[in-house]
């Protein structure tokens, strides 16, 4: 009598896994008091010293435009602090913390078990969005009550193309974290992108002044596209397609590449 066996299912031991790197990870960001702090609290803090600080702040953001004329300049400046938001995590601390894990043979000794590349990619990533969106709650929470900012006239559509600017930078910042094979190293080559993506976000210049070949460049960045995209939800101008379409464009080429190119050493 012969007898089938059922091969069993490797969903949920891979799931479970992925659960427990997830929260072994979040573990590690608590225990670094200035990781949590840059992730988490410098947003709001930044905004409101902005906001509190700068003559500009109760000025209309952009006079040239009918919705954007409706703002005041902190209310405009605030996606692009929650791009710089993003960038800083996704660009900074994250290629640094998988760089940090490979120059001490922390990947080295995982690279002997089941777990791949991309699972230890996606644990980060899960981890600093979590911190992302606590960060962007508690910076527009500051806006509105201290600020007195205009609230997103979109709040769901906000939320969703932030958590997609999130995992469209962070694909760039895993082409750093796969490659660079020290801390010293990811934190140089991933400057080099904060900087320029900072620039391209409208960090150092505000978006609306900047000459118009520069913001069609922003606009097909991961970070620019973040901060055109959702300066376009929270006014209530036309849904930013484009945008949109780049940011995914962004996660699904970068990350497969991130992950075929990872190093364990």
């Amino acid at each position: 009598m012969t007898t089938t066996t059922t091969p069993r299912t490797t969903t949920a031991p891979r799931g479970r896994a992925l659960a427990r790197m997830t929260a072994t990870e979040a573990r590690m960001m608590l225990r670094d008091p200035s990781v949590a702090f840059f992730s988490v609290v410098f947003p709001a803090l930044l905004l409101v010293v902005l906001g509190v600080a700068m003559p500009w702040a109760d000025e209309p953001y952009d006079t040239s435009d009918p919705l954007l004329a409706r703002i005041t300049a902190i209310t405009g400046y605030t996606p692009i602090v929650l791009s710089l938001a993003i960038a800083t995590v996704a660009l900074s601390t994250f290629p640094a913390t998988v760089a940090t894990y490979r120059q001490r043979g922390v990947l080295r000794r995982l690279s002997t078990t089941p777990v791949g590349p991309g699972r230890l990619l996606v644990a980060q990533v899960l981890v600093n969005l979590g911190a992302l969106l606590l960060a962007a709650a508690l910076a527009v929470t500051a806006g509105l009550v201290v600020l007195d900012i205009a609230a997103p006239t979109q709040p769901l559509l906000l939320l969703g193309v932030f958590v997609l600017a999130v995992v469209a930078v962070f694909a760039m910042g895993a082409l750093v974290a796969a490659l660079a094979p020290t801390a010293a190293a990811a934190n140089g080559w991933g400057m080099i992108l904060y900087f320029g993506s900072l620039f391209f976000a409208g960090v150092w210049l505000p978006m609306p002044v900047m000459p118009e070949v520069v913001q069609q460049i922003a606009t097909y960045l991961p970070l620019g596209a973040a901060s055109q995209a959702m300066t376009a939800v929270w006014v209530g101008q036309p849904f930013p397609t484009t945008q949109v379409l780049v940011l995914a464009g962004w996660t699904l080429l970068a990350t497969p590449v991130a992950a075929k190119l990872f190093r364990w050493s």
